[in-house]
């Protein structure tokens, strides 16, 4: 069977060692810095930090290249959308308008637009690499144990455990539904138009949803009927410690993120004008 996506894969790279609390938390501080900064220099680093540790992680892309082209074409969407509904957004933002062409009514072209989209498209490039390395190299139950470790409540530790085992059985599901629809004659191949796709593509999360709901009312009572969240404490069968390692790579990220968050505001303000 093919590979599924978002599907945790073993390995032995740097990214793996790591334990999975520590490379959550690296998480959180790496999207903050994406979300709420917009220097262009700070964004790129990210970016291309990110870009060399997926290539690092040992993560082939073909396992999760549909996740990437669905991105893609969802950023491709937010860019336009912007642009359509704010086509002065960036003029706002940086106070100068730099007229680059002319448009119909208010959809003229600037400088400062551009920029403005394509710092959005720098945080796209930012924030999915490390998103992803996140869901395939982290194993849910040895996450799961190292939340609990730094205080998050085991029931709501094992609650994100159970979405990230979840996640390839939805795929399993939607892919064997998916050849089950087309055994009965709907087409989903390339040969038909993508508008026709995508209706195919509607007609299959009904009984997706309805075995998702079920295997969500197995699972819900499974654990109920074994005494789950009875007790404050629990013992976890995977349980990784922290290594010297892990110390290191919190404190190195920590130090980049108060740098950076100070870089972003030097000037007063979170966006880099090179209008200015």
């Amino acid at each position: 069977m093919k590979h599924f996506m978002l599907q945790y894969q073993e390995g032995a790279s740097p990214v793996h060692r790591l334990n999975g609390a520590i490379r959550f938390i690296v998480f959180l501080l790496w999207s903050i810095l994406a979300m709420i900064g917009y220097n262009t220099f700070i964004l790129l680093g990210l970016g291309v930090l990110g870009i060399v540790l997926f290539a690092v992680s040992g993560v082939h892309f073909r396992d999760v290249g549909f996740i990437f082209k669905m991105l893609i074409v969802f950023m491709v969407l937010n860019l336009l959308a912007i642009y359509l509904f704010a086509p002065e957004q960036g003029v706002e933002i940086y106070g100068t308008r730099h007229l680059l062409a002319e448009g119909a009514g208010r959809w003229t072209i600037t400088a400062e637009q551009l920029f403005y989209e394509f710092n959005v498209f720098i945080k796209y490039v930012t924030i999915v690499p490390p998103a992803i390395l996140l869901m395939v190299t982290t194993n849910p139950s040895e996450f799961a144990s190292s939340l609990n470790r730094i205080g998050v409540p085991y029931t709501a530790a094992y609650a994100v455990a159970l979405t990230l085992r979840y996640i390839p059985d939805v795929q399993r599901d939607f892919q064997i539904i998916s050849h089950a629809q087309q055994a009965r004659g709907l087409e989903l191949s390339k040969k038909a138009s993508i508008l026709k796709r995508l209706k195919g593509a509607a007609r299959l999360l009904l009984p997706l949803v309805i075995i998702s709901m079920e295997r969500i009312d197995i699972v819900s009572h499974a654990m109920e009927l074994r005494g789950f969240g009875k007790n404050k404490k629990r013992t976890w069968y995977m349980y990784k410690p922290f290594t010297p390692y892990d110390i290191g790579v919190l404190i190195t990220a920590i130090v980049v993120f108060v740098v950076c968050i100070v870089i972003t505001f030097l000037n007063g303000s979170r966006y880099y004008n090179p209008f200015m």
